[in-house]
């Protein structure tokens, strides 16, 4: 049985295997496709869909991980080459330990790099927040089995489209990515008003490199957390005291919020007050530390999400028609609603791809009813032309996703191109880019 981390997806692959090579993986792709099967590779499973659910073969990337390659040619433009199955701490430390750094990425650091980059994970800010735009090669086996390299000079429509395939594409076996040279980032956090967190918001997008921000439902609350990029060596780190980072990131964000968001499942009427105590507890922090110890926290709490961006000029004015409805209805929400903004890019289905975008996630607690809250503001997002999160839950189908991608036709025929018989896909690949 595969089961995602949240619970929410399942499914019982007809068999299993824990290639170890690209040519191992074009052999179960080859005998799938030869029994007329299919074949997912799952990553940890943090994506809240089923976009990973095997139906057929499940290939584990567990033996297929670490770096293999240091590209420092070109000292202003290092690259590293990492095995796909490669979760993205066990890169980060690579990473520092090499001297050098993503110059992005999300606040989870739990996913292998191919399931990050092929669902579309990103960050907020600086001069890209998706994982995929930077991606510069990789390797993938084809539904037919085939290998291919794909980089620029060799295959470039194919890495063009295939960094962000959502797996229907292609099994991705080593990814290079842009890194940079490894240097501090100085995070100041602070807990403000509601008026002042929205009036103050564009200002503070522009002076800080990333700026990711999370409002309390049910309160005037808001908490910004601003990411200045220095020069800084490492040496000069002024990280969080263990004590600190141990009692409020580890105890108070995990162990004390899990159980006061599970209490609360069972007396929703304590939500509004809860949320506005806890909101006013928040202190303000300044530390600088390495860009992963800054970017990415601990999340031990289990939760289900949906998340949408939406063009990055309504973003404000979407989040205060959110604000209206959740006021104006009964649900109780006990989540913050978390807030980020993306530079555009030139990846055809990333939720940036040829704008700006302004981030809403949503969550509730794993054991609450999730439904309608996801209902009562998805038509919103989808008002404002939002794109979801490719990893996380939406309503949208093919037919939906379509007009919101310039692009989705290209996908679409690179699918038919590399993957001709439907050897990728799941029920859920069959909603999302159709059969």
């Amino acid at each position: 049985m595969w089961r995602n981390w949240s619970g929410l997806a399942q499914s019982s692959p007809a068999r299993v295997a824990a290639p170890r090579t690209t040519g191992e993986v074009a052999a179960e792709v080859s005998r799938a496709r030869d029994e007329g099967g299919t074949v997912k590779m799952v990553g940890t499973g943090h994506s809240f869909t089923p976009i990973a659910a095997p139906e057929g073969t499940m290939l584990r990337p567990d033996l297929m991980r670490g770096v293999v390659d240091v590209d420092r040619s070109d000292p202003a433009a290092p690259t590293v080459t990492v095995l796909a199955g490669t979760p993205l701490h066990e890169l980060n430390h690579a990473l520092e330990l090499l001297g050098l750094t993503l110059h992005n990425m999300g606040d989870i650091a739990e996913q292998t790099i191919a399931g990050a980059i092929s669902t579309g994970t990103h960050g907020t800010g600086g001069r890209t927040a998706g994982l995929a735009a930077q991606v510069v090669g990789l390797e993938l086996v084809s539904g037919t089995g085939e290998v291919l390299e794909a980089r620029p000079g060799k295959n470039a429509d194919v890495l063009d489209v295939a960094r962000l395939g959502l797996g229907a594409l292609g099994v991705l076996t080593r990814v290079t990515l842009a890194v940079e040279p490894l240097r501090l980032l100085r995070a100041h956090e602070e807990a403000m008003s509601w008026d002042e967190a929205l009036a103050t918001f564009d200002d503070r997008t522009a002076r800080a490199d990333h700026v990711d921000g999370y409002w309390f439902p049910h309160s005037d609350r808001v908490q910004l957390k601003q990411n200045t990029r220095t020069d800084l060596p490492v040496e000069a780190a002024e990280p969080l005291g263990r004590l600190t980072e141990a009692l409020d990131d580890g105890f108070v964000q995990n162990t004390l919020f899990g159980a006061l968001t599970a209490a609360a499942n069972r007396a929703p009427g304590v939500i509004p007050t809860m949320n506005r105590v806890s909101s006013r507890l928040l202190s303000s922090r300044t530390y600088s530390d390495v860009p992963h110890r800054v970017f990415t926290a601990r999340r031990s709490v289990v939760f289900r999400e949906m998340e949408y961006a939406v063009p990055r000029d309504v973003g404000l004015d979407v989040l205060r028609e959110v604000r209206r409805l959740v006021d104006a209805s009964d649900l109780r929400i006990s989540f913050p609603v978390e807030l980020r903004t993306a530079p555009a890019d030139d990846v055809p289905l990333s939720t940036a791809s040829g704008r700006a975008a302004f981030y809403l996630a949503f969550h509730t607690h794993r054991d609450a009813d999730h439904r309608a809250y996801f209902d009562l503001v998805e038509p919103v997002l989808r008002a404002a032309g939002g794109r979801p999160h490719w990893g996380k839950l939406h309503s949208l189908t093919a037919v939906d996703l379509e007009p919101l991608y310039p692009r989705f036709a290209d996908v679409l025929a690179m699918r038919e191109r590399l993957d001709p018989d439907r050897v990728l896909v799941n029920d859920h690949l069959r909603r999302v880019l159709g059969d």
